[in-house]
């Protein structure tokens, strides 16, 4: 027991610059009072004193601001960082290395009995303050959700989810449509997926310019290579030397859609 109490404390020392000594977290981190209160509820509970887990855990809520249900499954290592208003349900499981921030709900979206009406969450997911995670499927190892998100279905593991309702950041497609945006003179961080005809029309708009750029260079690549006088046709051709600056007119776009 004592040495789970010390793994808890340590984590909460890595990952909360704000914490000092084992001490002050000790005595006062909310979240780490939840979890170890937890334990004797969630054994009460797994041994018939269904009412007794229930109690410490109404007993834990009063106190610490955080309600876990007794029947769900807290992973070892999980910081519940502030954690004000945390509500986790009956059948959500938490893995190992989590970090939870206030305001989050891992509730259910069904109303039968029995059945797995709450997430589960893998190893070492981090879930922003607000968010909610509806329902009985699984976010994967090393998930992000950002603040006040709206999950409704799976996370891959390593994925990013942000929005409401949630999308799924794709990590290499975003980066690379950004390098291209950035080129173009503004950013598109936050051009949603597939909520918004807008959103996706600019998507597309940013995404054929950038395989646009791409064949031009081919183009004057080849051009330079099989042309014998290529220092004399780039004086004669002031305006193809001009369409290879990049001009795409962002600014215009962003007065369409009312920016």
């Amino acid at each position: 027991m004592f040495s789970r109490i010390r793994s808890d404390i340590q984590c909460i020392l890595d990952r909360d610059p704000a914490a000092r000594t084992s001490w002050e977290v000790l005595t006062c981190y909310p979240g780490l009072h939840a979890v170890v209160m937890h334990r004797r509820a969630h054994w009460c509970w797994n041994n018939g004193f269904k009412w007794l887990g229930r109690f410490i855990s109404q007993f834990t809520r009063f106190f610490t601001g955080i309600e876990i249900h007794p029947g769900a499954v807290i992973g070892e290592r999980v910081f519940f960082d502030h954690a004000m208003g945390v509500v986790v349900g009956e059948t959500a499981e938490v893995g190992d290395d989590c970090t939870i921030y206030q305001g989050v709900t891992l509730g259910g979206t069904s109303l039968y009995k029995g059945s797995k009406r709450h997430p589960t969450l893998g190893r070492g997911v981090v879930v922003g303050a607000g968010a909610q995670v509806l329902g009985g499927f699984a976010v994967g190892d090393g998930a992000r959700i950002g603040s006040n998100a709206v999950v409704v279905k799976p996370v891959p593991a390593g994925a990013t989810a942000v929005g409401n309702p949630a999308r799924i950041i794709q990590a290499d497609t975003d980066v690379r449509r950004e390098e291209a945006a950035s080129q173009m003179g503004f950013s598109a961080y936050g051009v949603t997926q597939n909520d918004d005809p807008v959103s996706q029309a600019m998507r597309g708009l940013i995404d054929n310019a950038a395989a646009q750029e791409k064949q031009v260079a081919l183009l004057w690549a080849a051009i330079e290579i099989l042309s014998d006088s290529a220092a004399e046709i780039r004086k004669k051709c002031v305006p193809a030397d001009a369409a290879r600056k990049q001009t795409f007119a962002a600014d215009k776009l962003n007065e369409l859609i009312g920016k």
